[in-house]
């Protein structure tokens, strides 16, 4: 019996699940929240309970040795070597990376360049990846990317409308991300409906703190709104997505304080979207509450959020020429009904419909009316499992 570690690393959080494998026994999992802020938490939960333990957590280096020690406290393993694989979630693997890969220090390195396309996600990836190598040597390490699902986009859509050498010379291109968790919601979505994957055309949408939509036909990518870095695309928690490039100079000469595109950029990632319409939270949760009281930044940064969502669902069905079903995953996806249920009803004319009754927090499967042309479902996603599916394929 072997087992089995999976971790998914954020900018400021560390979610992981401990498996045996290959039965894909869950045997504990946890997320460390906030790293490196005010309020860092950590979560353990195994046999029906939640272990919560509130302390200072500075970087992603502490969180690895924290969460060891929680599985040797637990008893959930006597000894470190006990485990025999780990597999890392790492953002970008740009044209370098198309499939998971074991990790070398050659492999290392090239994921280590590859943070100006995930300048939030990679390096919180790599720290967690060397924390590990110290305290797990004889384990398996392999890199499961973000981006690899994304390798089937068409030319097309990958390439922007720039001069071509900045493609051949640079690699600047639309690479996505969330691969792992659109793979894996499209495979469960077909078990749902009862069909075959390679036969459906689906509307993947990932709403969390990040978000992306993609559009996948027959089991592969096709588009998806990330793009060059995760900063593209749908209006996020602290993202902006999409807007016009030019604003990025003007920015620049008409704020004094600002000295570089690097700090413009680093506005865009991490003060922008919800939280920068409503200089309230990054949070839906948060966002839902300032809503209800009436707060008018907050219900302007929700009707942003839904109104760009809308958009981009709406042109995936032009993409795909149609689609099968809509589906939500994600925090926001699977669990704000309200999030839902407006851009379901804005979508109507495609023929989609949602079921009150069905549309529950923390729903699974389908939830539109039996009448409905276009299924929408919520189905959780499980980046872990892929990843600890990927470890095992290595194996092999």
């Amino acid at each position: 019996m072997e087992k089995t570690l999976a971790v998914n690393a954020g900018s400021s959080s560390l979610k992981w699940q401990l498996y045996e494998m290959p039965e894909e026994v869950v045997i504990a999992k946890g997320i460390f929240e906030r790293i490196g802020l005010p309020g860092s938490v950590s979560t353990t939960k195994f046999n029906d309970e939640a272990h919560v333990r509130k302390q200072e957590i500075v970087d992603h280096r502490q969180a690895v040795l924290l969460l060891m020690d929680e599985l040797i406290h637990f008893k959930l393993i006597r000894e470190f070597r006990e485990i025999t694989g780990i597999g890392h979630r790492v953002v970008a693997g740009g044209e370098f990376f198309k499939g998971s890969t074991i990790i070398t220090a050659e492999v290392l390195e090239e994921i280590k360049a590859l943070s100006t396309l995930a300048p939030l996600h990679n390096p919180a990836n790599v720290l967690g990846i060397e924390a590990f190598q110290r305290l797990l040597p004889e384990a398996l390490a392999v890199a499961v990317f973000d981006t690899a699902f994304h390798a089937t986009l068409p030319e097309k859509a990958y390439r922007y409308p720039i001069p071509t050498k900045y493609y051949t010379d640079y690699a600047i291109r639309k690479y996505g991300a969330h691969g792992t968790s659109h793979m894996y919601v499209a495979q469960e979505a077909a078990k749902v409906l009862g069909r075959p994957l390679e036969e459906l055309k689906l509307i993947t949408a990932h709403i969390g703190n990040g978000v992306s939509i993609t559009a996948n036909h027959k089991g592969q990518s096709v588009d998806t709104s990330m793009g060059f870095t995760p900063l593209a695309g749908v209006m996020m928690g602290t993202r902006a997505g999409e807007m016009d490039a030019s604003i990025i100079p003007y920015m620049l000469e008409s704020d004094p304080s600002l000295r570089s595109a690097q700090e413009v950029i680093d506005i865009l990632n991490k003060e922008s979207g919800v939280l920068g319409v409503s200089e309230l939270s990054s949070d839906m949760r948060d966002l839902s509450e300032a809503v209800a009281k009436g707060d008018k930044k907050a219900i302007l940064a929700y009707e942003m959020y839904v109104d760009r969502l809308k958009k981009y669902i709406a042109q995936y069905f032009g993409v795909l020429n149609g689609a099968d079903a809509l589906v939500f995953t994600a925090g926001v996806g699977e669990n704000d009904t309200d999030v839902r249920k407006d851009i379901v009803e804005g979508l109507s004319w495609f023929g989609m419909e949602i079921d009150a009754s069905k549309n529950i927090r923390g729903a699974f499967g389908e939830i539109s009316t039996p009448s409905s042309k276009v299924k929408v479902l919520v189905v959780p996603t499980n980046e872990e499992l892929v990843i600890a599916r990927d470890v095992e394929a290595a194996k092999a």
